[in-house]
């Protein structure tokens, strides 16, 4: 998986947070939708801009990121 193609921190949007990219959607808001009991379902139905995709890369940059901390 190459979450770079999905996701990217600009200083401008969201303060540098880590979003899905062309989207202001955080990493941090859909791992708390999945903490909240969401299911993909109910992310893509509720944020059509999102893919499968997107979200597995999600798991796969917070995976890499929890390695380097």
């Amino acid at each position: 998986m190459n979450w770079q193609n999905y996701i990217h921190s600009d200083p401008n949007i969201l303060v540098g947070k880590p979003v899905i990219k062309g989207n202001r959607i955080s990493v941090e808001s859909l791992l708390s939708l999945f903490a909240n009991g969401w299911s993909e379902a109910e992310i893509l139905e509720n944020y059509p801009s999102l893919t499968s995709e997107s979200i597995r890369e999600v798991f796969a940059f917070t995976a890499e990121y929890i390695k380097i901390a």
